[in-house]
């Protein structure tokens, strides 16, 4: 049976709904895919949210490399141009080949779930960082969001 590599986004979401969420989906490693893991939600910067996952037994693993640069941020906030904004990602995860490597190898291990903010996998970059694991992969990883 296929390994399954979960998604969330937690925009709209508070921690203790967030954590509900992964428990649900027996997730046991949260894998943070922010450049930049501060959040002005509550619960969401990276040593709070690291803090609580312990609490719950959930490892959490922060890999930057894999972020949405922020002049590629940026010019999605100004443009709007998510064909673009995922074309430049794309290409920003080619040269990632090691940190697409290392979040393969906590799949390997653990039921994980890759972190971004928003809400909706269709607009986050973490559907592109998905894609990019699962032809890693080879196999057949199954992408679920939740």
């Amino acid at each position: 049976m296929p390994k399954k590599l979960f998604t969330i986004g937690y925009e709209g979401l508070d921690i203790d709904s967030f954590i509900i969420h992964l428990k649900n989906n027996a997730i046991e490693c949260l894998l943070d895919i922010r450049e930049i893991p501060l959040s002005r939600k509550r619960g969401f910067s990276k040593t709070a949210l690291s803090e609580r996952l312990k609490e719950e037994n959930i490892h959490y693993v922060h890999i930057s490399e894999l972020g949405s640069p922020k002049p590629i941020r940026h010019k999605l906030r100004a443009n709007h141009d998510y064909s673009g904004f995922f074309e430049k990602i794309h290409k920003h995860l080619a040269n990632k080949k090691h940190a697409i490597e290392s979040a393969y190898r906590y799949i390997m291990d653990y039921t994980c779930c890759l972190m971004c903010f928003e809400h909706l996998a269709a607009q986050c970059h973490r559907k592109i960082v998905a894609r990019k694991i699962k032809e890693y992969d080879g196999n057949g990883l199954q992408i679920m969001n939740i």
